[in-house]
């Protein structure tokens, strides 16, 4: 199978939809749903809406209104001479192997699997890397229609518990549920009501915390607008009912909060938010002290902060405080207005980053592609994670003290796979690699330059066979897709 192929067969199906369209429109009967007399005043001007019950899509009429119109696309839809070919050649393009990038937790490796045309990747565990893995969570058996999908997990530090939300036909509301890793049963633990929230085991395993609103008093009320968030604890075995309420604001309605465990179990640090508000709060609790309250940290709103580790007295965020590029900063936790740069803004965007080997891994933004480097913890440079070229990388978590963390990779003529890394060598190795019909090594990536009028450099890519002259003659590959047949 030849790249070519796709543009070339959707270029000929363009040539014909105009015509059949055209051709057909002349005897389609449109259906006509019901209108009303509805007129709304506003201040003295009145606007006529006779189709307002087309907004309850729920009544017997819209119902049947929407169905016709289905039915009229979907038999036209099914008409086109070239939709099975596009269908069977885009179905051909999407079968192949995909994973997420694996993370580590209780001596265990967790990744996630699609086999090729799979609904939803199923969670895979392995004690080792590469090796036998096995399958943990399978959504796609979780409903007999498929509707239910796994919207968050966390797993416990001793690699025993997995938490985890499912969501039902795409809806907010999760519910959460707790399953034994060893062998692969849930346990009675049922949390539900949850919303814009994830999952997060204490260190000792004895439950996790979670952030839900009070369960609606009916079914319209799942259709309105939530307020009065609230944070708790799940206690491992016991109704959701003895759960532990953590924090709670009254006095606003429209704050969010999700509660994340340090790594080494001493804090909790809660992320407080404000609908899609990139700025947001950051508050703490000291959960060695049981009778420790609620600390407001950052409590400004005045930038985005994503936490990523402390030490000492220290929590090291990553902001665009005072720096729309990013940088990683550290804030005394007794004094939380003295704020220390430690990495400082980049000419190129900050995106994300980890602590990982007891370093920074900093993945930034450079000329439209990925550009990996690292810190030591006192913002000193210390090197760069090379990529295998111009491309996309995401991954790079891990724990601290790890010496290995994993990413993919993917590029222009390169599909998604996955590395892991190793932190003392420097080295990069495929662990995941997708079998593709196309030969990636034999074509190339290059980047150039282009200045606009106001002397911005536009960073371009040209993507063509290896051995190719360059000499500025070359077809537009756009135009040659509808020459050839």
């Amino acid at each position: 199978m030849k790249l070519r192929t796709l543009p070339i067969l959707l270029a000929s199906a363009l040539t014909v939809l105009p015509s059949v369209a055209s051709a057909e429109n002349d005897r389609f009967v449109y259906p006509q749903p019901t209108k009303s007399s509805q007129v709304d005043d506003y201040f003295g001007t009145k606007v006529s809406d006779p189709y307002r019950d087309l907004e309850n899509a729920d009544t017997p009429a819209t119902k049947k209104w929407i169905e016709a119109e289905n039915k009229i696309t979907f038999d036209y839809l099914a008409a086109i001479p070239e939709r099975k070919r596009i269908n069977d050649k885009l179905t051909a393009l999407w079968n192949y192997e995909k994973y997420t990038v694996p993370f580590r937790d209780g001596g265990r490796y967790f990744f996630s699997k699609n086999t090729g045309l799979q609904n939803q990747s199923v969670l895979h565990t392995a004690p080792i890397l590469p090796g036998e893995a096995k399958p943990l969570l399978d959504p796609n058996i979780l409903s007999k229609d498929g509707t239910v999908a796994l919207s968050g997990i966390d797993v416990s530090d001793d690699g025993k518990l997995l938490a985890y939300g499912l969501a039902v036909a795409g809806s907010d509301w999760q519910e959460w549920k707790v399953r034994d890793i060893a062998t692969g049963k849930d346990l009675a633990d049922d949390v539900k009501w949850v919303k814009f929230s994830n999952g997060s085991w204490k260190q000792d395993a004895s439950g996790f915390f979670y952030s839900r609103y009070d369960a609606p008093a009916s079914a319209e009320q799942l259709k309105q607008t939530n307020y009065f968030h609230k944070l708790y604890f799940h206690k491992l075995g016991t109704p959701q009912s003895n759960d532990e309420l953590i924090y709670e604001r009254k006095d606003h309605k429209d704050w969010n909060f999700g509660g994340t465990v340090t790594e080494d179990g001493r804090y909790l640090v809660i992320n407080v938010s404000q609908g899609t508000d990139p700025k947001n709060r950051i508050f703490h609790k000291d959960l060695q002290s049981p009778n420790a309250k609620v600390v407001e940290l950052l409590n400004k709103q005045d930038a985005s902060y994503k936490f990523i580790g402390y030490e000492g007295n220290a929590f090291w965020f990553q902001t665009d405080l005072n720096a729309p590029r990013g940088r990683i900063v550290a804030v005394d936790l007794q004094k939380p207005d003295s704020i220390t740069t430690i990495v400082p803004e980049a000419a190129d965007k900050l995106e994300g980053v980890d602590l990982v080997g007891d370093r920074f891994i900093a993945s930034y933004l450079k000329d439209a592609h990925s550009d990996v480097r690292v810190f030591e913890l006192s913002g000193k440079a210390a090197g760069e994670i090379p990529l295998p070229g111009l491309g996309t990388a995401s991954g790079f978590t891990g724990k601290r003290k790890d010496t290995e963390t994993f990413y993919s990779y993917v590029s222009f003529t390169e599909p998604p796979t996955v590395y892991r890394y190793d932190m003392k060598t420097g080295q990069s190795t495929v662990l995941f690699r997708p079998k593709v019909d196309f030969k990636s090594d034999e074509f190339t990536t290059e980047q150039v330059f282009y200045q606009s009028k106001d002397g911005t450099k536009v960073p371009m890519f040209l993507t063509y066979r290896k051995g190719l002259e360059k000499k500025g003659e070359q077809p537009d590959p756009a135009l040659r897709i509808w020459r050839v047949r």
